[in-house]
Parts: structure tokens; sequence; C-alpha cells
């Protein structure tokens, strides 16, 4: 049981350390690459030496790019820590919750367990608890209205990540806009005959574009690994939701489901 519920969590870690290792090794080969196209379109073998030559001489829209890249990677790993199975939903917590409470006479008990044990899925049997006295059809409308809320923060909590993969590319183009304004006067300034301070200059505006690129796509992929979790920890607690309220119907005398055998 152990190891299958660690199972998961272990991929997502080596999802996320992937995904952050493709966008150092392709900033590091984006470097490498303009560097090379900026030795041959000079003529030469000067031009930036590194990455951090080029995010220097990508602007100041490199500033927000970078501070975007730090954020992305924060939230990333907040959110690895806070969307774990175990901190929504504890394993032991619906049997826990069980032994406490056995109908509206134990809802005392039943709200402080779940006050005790502050989480996702104690809010929202919490919720069915506090309205024990006003029948199955009030307890599963708080119930179903309190997994709302929670489903809401968890997926609200996600949004950083998509504003960063969004705005990403676009402060990428800025900078680009800009940078091309720049290189195209410094061109008309020194005369047509200067054709190889335009290209320098395009090749540096371009960089923005290649940054917010490098760090979109990574960002775009965990945002959506983190999507896909959320919505199989909804699945889970609506099983146990639905536990509860078949608990909360008919006590210890719950019906459990019975395995059918397949038809051959």
């Amino acid at each position: 049981m152990i190891i299958a519920e660690t199972k998961p969590a272990i991929h997502r870690i080596a999802v996320l350390a992937v995904a952050l290792v493709v966008l150092v090794l392709v900033g590091r080969a984006m470097g490498q690459d303009i560097k090379k196209v900026a030795d041959v379109v000079a003529g030469g073998p000067e031009g930036p030496s590194s990455l951090l030559d080029l995010t220097i001489k990508g602007g100041p829209v490199m500033i927000p790019i970078g501070l975007c890249s730090v954020l992305a990677v924060g939230f990333a790993l907040e959110r690895l820590i806070s969307l774990r199975r175990k901190k929504i939903m504890p394993e032991d917590f619906l049997p826990g919750l069980k032994e406490v409470f056995n109908g509206a006479d134990d809802s005392d008990k039943g709200v402080e367990f779940c006050q005790a044990r502050p989480c996702a899925i104690s809010s929202v049997l919490k919720a069915g608890i506090d309205r024990l006295a006003q029948g199955v059809g009030a307890i599963e409308k708080a119930v179903e209205d309190a997994g709302a809320r929670e489903v809401d923060k968890m997926k609200r909590s996600l949004r950083p990540l998509s504003v960063i993969a969004t705005i990403s590319p676009l402060l990428g183009l800025l900078g680009t806009v800009y940078g091309m304004i720049g290189a195209f006067q410094s061109a008309s300034a020194m005369g047509v005959g200067k054709a190889d301070t335009l290209a320098t200059g395009i090749y540096e505006a371009l960089v923005t574009t290649a940054a917010g690129l490098t760090l979109a796509i990574p960002v775009l992929v965990v945002y959506q690994i983190f999507c896909a979790h959320v919505d199989k920890l909804v699945d889970r607690m609506d099983d146990q939701a639905l536990d509860f309220l078949e608990y909360a119907a008919y006590g210890k005398g719950a019906p459990r489901a019975v395995a059918v055998p397949a038809s051959e």
C-alpha cells in the first residue's frame, strides 16, 4: 500500500525535475546556437561567450522573464508539496472519522475530529456533519458546495503557472520588437554599409523571444500535469464523499459495493 501511494508522488517529482532540467539545457543550447550564428554573421569569432552574456544583451525585458522563471520554479515546488494526496485526503481520515462518528448523536465528535485534522476532505465532510439534522438531501447539498469550494481553491492556486506560461512569450516578443527598433535605428545612423551591425542587433533582439518560449513551454507542461493531478484528486474526493453520505444515512450498516463478475 505504501509503495503504491509513493509511486504517483515519485512520478510527479520526476516529471517536474525533467521539465526543469530541460529548461536549463535548452537555455544553454540556445546560447551556444545563437553564438554560432553570431560568429557567422559577424564574420569572426566575436560574439557572446555564454548564456549570461546573451541574457545581458537581451535588454531590460530579460529581467521580468528571469523573474518569471524564478516564480515558476517556486510555484511548481510549492504546488508539488501542497497537492500531495496525503495533505488533501489522508488515507486514515475516513476510517478514523467512522470510528468516532455514528449518526447525529456523534455529530460533535465528528466535527471535533475534522477540526483537529484540517485538510480538503475534512472541510468537505465537516460541512455534511453540520447538516445532519436536516436530512440526507441537506447533507448532500452541503458536501457538494464545500467540495466545489475546495476544488476551486486547488485550481485557483495553479493560475500563476498558467499566467507565467502565457505572458512569457509575450514579454519575449515585446523585447524583440524593441530590440529590432533599436537595431534598425543603429543601422540607419551608420549607413547602408553596416549590414553586420544590423544582423548583430537582430540576433540579439531575438534572444528575448527564445528566452520567453524556453520558459513558457516547460511551465505549460507542468501546469497541465498539475491540472490532471487535481482532477484525479477531485474524483477521489467524490468517492470518499459518497462513502460518507452512505455512512451518514445508514450508519455502521451502510451498504458496501459488491464486485460483480464480468460476464463472459
